[in-house]
């Protein structure tokens, strides 16, 4: 018999900046739209607003809300400064990765939100605004709090914090086993679920993998490792000249990158290709994916990739390659920052066609496990659950991907 869908629920996302980049924010607006389409009313909450437009679609049915507008037509304040560079707040920890963002302003604004919520479900995306609503959510107002980063990747004062009031949230949604395991250790008693990050492609026809094209992708910073993927990738034009990587997304470290591809005499075979809106298109044109990070949280770009069949090396980093990639199977993991290692990969796959088919295809197949026909039920499951209105069908059934 068909499990009944849950009745309409109110879902809060809480994004620290709705109308920037990076894969938390399309994430979180993939999940709203969902639930927007499934008949819940959603609001995403942007903390701060330094945008004119969000980047990512965005369902009309869903409301989109700003606690703090940082655009530059804001005014200044008697100093001449603007408005919101003041002091920081008490709450976030030092060590957050945003923790700039958090002045004392901005923090009241988020603080004042959650302690204003009656009810419903407050979705909360990074430590900082997890601690805040730990800390202040109103009561009856549901808090889960979703991490899209492995927790050793925070530095101690972060996890301290997490280890004092995270215990204080009804669930912690993670991407990864993994992430998990750690997460169950440092927090005996509280809820920990995996769910992962859902995408989009799955189903698409797989590509000839015959043009000499390999594709990474992310933000332009030191977490993604491209300083070591350029020098490796050098090995790989010493042996095969003919082929070329071509690397997506903007960020800090873009004249650094450049400056390391003419240092390795690369020009004509690595190119910053910025942002595209495309990236599906680009991807279908590859023979294989590299992932170079030296950390993750679920990287969904990998994910993506693999829906249209391709291979994938990757660094074994902490966390995500290792929980989606059968090693030998739909791709090749090697050592963590180990370029000789990830050169001799690519090259293992440039010069055998039939591997690369052959992981291709598996790729795929292992893609479909991150389908938002698979992923979304099981958030509405556990928000269901939460609420007390779930059918008792639990939010990580056994069977599900690692």
């Amino acid at each position: 018999m068909k499990t009944p869908r849950p009745e309409a629920m109110k879902i809060r996302y809480m994004l620290l900046h709705a109308y920037g980049m990076g894969g938390t924010i399309r994430t979180v607006f993939n999940q709203a739209n969902a639930m927007a389409a499934a008949g819940h009313e959603v609001e995403i909450v942007s903390v701060v607003r330094r945008r004119e437009q969000v980047q990512f679609p965005l369902d009309e049915r869903v409301r989109l809300l700003t606690l703090a507008d940082q655009r530059q037509s804001r005014p200044v304040d008697s100093l001449g400064r603007r408005a919101w560079r003041r002091i920081r707040g008490k709450i976030v920890p030092a060590g957050e990765f945003a923790a700039s963002y958090f002045t004392e302003r901005v923090e009241k604004a988020a603080i004042d939100y959650v302690s204003g919520l009656d009810g419903g479900i407050l979705v909360t995306t990074r430590p900082a605004l997890n601690l805040i609503s730990a800390r202040r959510a109103a009561p009856g107002v549901v808090r889960v709090a979703q991490e899209h980063m492995n927790l050793a990747a925070y530095p101690e004062g972060v996890r301290s914090a997490i280890a004092r009031y995270y215990g204080r949230l009804d669930t912690v949604a993670v991407l990864t086993g993994t992430d998990r395991r750690e997460y169950q250790r440092l927090l005996p008693g509280t809820p920990i679920v995996r769910i992962p990050n859902a995408v989009h492609g799955t189903g698409r026809p797989s590509p000839r993998h015959e043009d000499r094209l390999v594709v990474a992708a992310g933000r332009l910073v030191g977490q993604k490792g491209f300083d070591l993927l350029i020098p490796a990738f050098r090995r790989v034009v010493d042996r095969h000249p003919d082929w070329r990587l071509r690397i997506y997304g903007t960020g800090p470290k873009r004249d650094r990158l450049r400056d390391l591809i003419k240092e390795h005499r690369l020009r004509d075979s690595v190119t910053l290709m910025g942002r595209t809106d495309r990236l599906d298109e680009e991807l279908a044109k590859a023979s294989f994916y590299v992932l170079s990070s030296r950390f993750e949280g679920l990287p969904m770009v990998m994910i993506e990739a693999m829906t249209q069949a391709l291979p994938v090396v990757a660094f074994d980093c902490p966390t995500g390659p290792r929980d989606v990639i059968t090693p030998e199977v739909d791709g090749l993991l090697v050592p963590p920052q180990n370029v000789a290692a990830l050169a001799a990969a690519m090259v293992r796959l440039v010069e055998d066609r039939e591997l690369r088919d052959r992981m291709g295809a598996a790729a795929a197949v292992t893609a479909r496990d991150y389908s938002p026909s698979v992923v979304m039920p099981r958030w509405e499951r556990l928000f269901a659950e939460l609420l007390g209105r779930g059918s008792g069908t639990p939010a990580e059934p056994s069977g599900t991907p690692r």
